[in-house]
């Protein structure tokens, strides 16, 4: 599986090339962005604007990323899907639970507000005493 990686400060961006995702492409796909939870910068976008269609097991392995990397404290957001592919993963009805954005740069907004509420909900410095 052919893919373009674009390493970013706060995100990785993982680009597959194919115009379509096998199942037996799956596995691959998972693989390389479960790397990225091993790294600094944890944060991943999936851009699929090459893609024009996804086979389920491949939709469900991204659905299962995404919870992945919640897990791990880091965001997953996917962008720029086309209709056939929003369709494909609507049929599995996981569109709704998916953070999916149109474009990248809405993505990067979704990894900064992320970013912004893990910093605000780890921080030991906040507390919340109500005058009585």
């Amino acid at each position: 599986m052919e893919i373009k990686i674009d390493t970013k400060e706060k995100f990785t961006v993982v680009l597959p090339l194919e115009s379509h995702i096998y199942d037996n492409m799956a596995a691959e796909l998972a693989a390389t962005c479960n790397n990225y939870l091993q790294k600094d910068v944890k944060n991943l976008i999936l851009d699929l604007q090459a893609v024009d269609k996804i086979d389920d097991e491949a939709v469900q392995t991204i659905a299962q990323l995404q919870n992945d990397f919640y897990e791990q404290n880091a965001s997953f957001v996917i962008c720029s899907i086309k209709p056939n592919v929003e369709e494909a993963f609507d049929k599995l009805e996981l569109l709704e639970f998916l953070n999916i954005t149109p474009t990248e740069s809405e993505a990067w907004d979704i990894v900064q507000m992320e970013e912004i509420e893990r910093e605000l909900l780890d921080g030991d410095d906040i507390s919340f005493h109500p005058e009585v």
